[in-house]
């Protein structure tokens, strides 16, 4: 634990010193610990900060740990910032990278059990009700938006409402690729015109899985091709939600959505450079 601990901190120190951030000399915690520990939490705590904190702090790796609430208004405050390390990380993976493919679909985060969503107060929305298709029931949460490199490392990732369906996220997604890039997804996210419209303006060709009434029929060689690429990002999402606790347990909806991050941000680092 103590060699990933002292590599996730090296890497954000680093990456906030490159975008040029600057903060507040007198602070007894540095944004690089405090992101850092979240980290932790998500890696090794299922998200419970407490006990990273306490575990940081017991072991002298940050001896001045800021008291509980503290460390989470800190936290909150650098929600933006983490958001903006992680696409600097997806940016020197997609340079990086030696492919041009890259996987794209979603998963689901109940917020909490159907049964108790008339007494949830994160959020209250028809809009976070959604339908999950492979296991035929319905959810209260978010849904992510993920889009990985061939091998199954997040680059990319959007939160969306439950019910948001994936062509709404398709439009929501940066998908900031070098050009000549191929993104594979599922008939989902079958739309000609984003289809025409990333081929023209970014060179990126989106190749979906087509329906059976589909405009755009495949040839038997390019179905196979597209099913059998797109298929390990399945494996990803198990891989992500493996580590998360039975309910993610946060007092606010904002702080909901950084422990989620805080969970896709550690599995970037774990897949690319632990």
């Amino acid at each position: 634990m103590l060699n990933e601990i002292i590599t996730v901190y090296a890497i954000t120190d680093d990456l906030l010193k490159a975008i040029g951030h600057h903060e507040d000399c007198r602070r007894e915690m540095s944004d690089a610990e405090i992101i850092t520990t979240a980290l932790m939490a998500a890696m090794f705590f299922n998200g419970n900060h407490s006990l990273a904190c306490t575990y940081m702090k017991d072991h002298n790796l940050i001896p001045n740990m800021l008291e509980k609430s503290r460390y989470n208004r800190r936290l909150h405050n650098v929600s933006m910032l983490i958001n903006d390390l992680f696409h600097q990380i997806g940016m020197i993976l997609k340079e990086n990278s030696n492919f041009t493919e890259y996987l794209l679909d979603s998963f689901p985060v109940p917020i909490c059990e159907n049964i108790r969503i008339f007494n949830v107060r994160l959020i209250k929305s028809k809009e976070y009700r959604g339908y999950i298709a492979s296991k035929k029931r319905y959810f209260y949460g978010v849904r992510v938006q993920l889009l990985t490199t061939k091998t199954g490392i997040p680059v990319e990732f959007v939160f969306m409402p439950g019910s948001a369906s994936d062509v709404r996220a398709l439009n929501a997604l940066p998908l900031n690729l070098p050009d000549g890039s191929e993104v594979y997804g599922d008939s989902a996210y079958t739309d000609y015109t984003v289809e025409d419209n990333l081929e023209e303006t970014s060179q990126i060709s989106l190749k979906v899985m087509r329906k059976k009434n589909s405009k755009r029929q495949d040839l038997p060689w390019n179905q196979y091709i597209k099913q059998s690429t797109r298929h390990y990002i399945e494996t990803v999402f198990s891989s992500i939600t493996r580590v998360f606790p039975k309910s993610i347990h946060a007092v606010t909806y904002e702080g909901f959505l950084l422990k989620l991050q805080a969970f896709i941000f550690a599995f970037t680092l774990q897949q690319a450079f632990i």
